[in-house]
């Protein structure tokens, strides 16, 4: 069972301020994939499956739908590399290449030794200062491959 009783009390609380018990599945995938480390396990969705009434595969369909919910283990930092229009004009698709060689991890997925995890996002707002990534949550901009490289090997 990948809901702890303490989980399974807060979903209870949460569900008490929506009209419909439903309306909290999204809250309850961002506090187990908390949980587990960034990601959200068969399990987990079975759970919440039963927990909020509805079919496995209903909530499925909603944890990948968003973007933001993980079904495989992450690394410890993530890189998310924006790849809009403006980042890409601005060689955000080299910068892409260059993150995965440094890091080991394919695009999507997670390096061997399990530390990094890189993802192509959408625009994240950063366009005047492009090419950018997002590290563990906090930005940085105007980057090239070496200034990429040094922010990277910084990471312990």
């Amino acid at each position: 069972m990948a809901l702890s009783d303490k989980l399974k009390t807060e979903f209870t609380e949460l569900v008490a301020h929506y009209p419909e018990k439903r309306a909290g599945l999204i809250p309850a995938l961002h506090r187990c994939q908390e949980e587990q480390g960034g990601w959200l396990s068969p399990q987990a969705l079975e759970d919440l499956a039963e927990f909020f009434g509805l079919e496995p595969v209903e909530v499925f369909g909603v944890a990948t739908f968003y973007p933001m919910f993980r079904l495989t283990p992450r690394g410890r930092h993530l890189v998310s590399v924006c790849h809009n229009i403006s980042c890409t004009l601005r060689g955000a698709e080299d910068l892409l290449a260059h993150v995965c060689r440094v890091t080991g991890s394919p695009v999507g997925g997670t390096s061997p030794d399990g530390k990094f995890s890189v993802v192509r996002v959408e625009c994240q707002g950063a366009c005047a200062n492009a090419p950018m990534f997002d590290l563990d949550g906090t930005y940085h901009e105007d980057l090239d491959r070496s200034r990429a490289e040094q922010i990277l090997g910084s990471c312990q």
